[in-house]
């Protein structure tokens, strides 16, 4: 159900910011930004910018590491 909103709202033209860590949603991204590492004090780094494709051949990226099961 949010899918099919957030996919309307660009359908109309709308640029759609959101942080997820939810998999359905972060593969249907057109652009991920990537941050880590870990989380608090030892995150907030760019692991990654690019489509769920390239983030998912990062090693480096946690996300990426989980993105892989979805694409493949």
């Amino acid at each position: 159900k949010l899918l099919n909103v957030l996919n309307r709202l660009v359908d109309a033209g709308n640029t759609v910011i959101v942080i997820e860590h939810n998999m359905d949603v972060i593969k249907s991204a057109d652009y991920i930004i990537d941050l880590g590492p870990e989380g608090g004090d030892e995150g907030g780094n760019i692991i990654g910018c690019g489509t769920p494709e390239e983030i998912a051949e990062i090693n480096e990226s946690y996300t990426g590491q989980f993105l892989k099961k979805f694409l493949s």
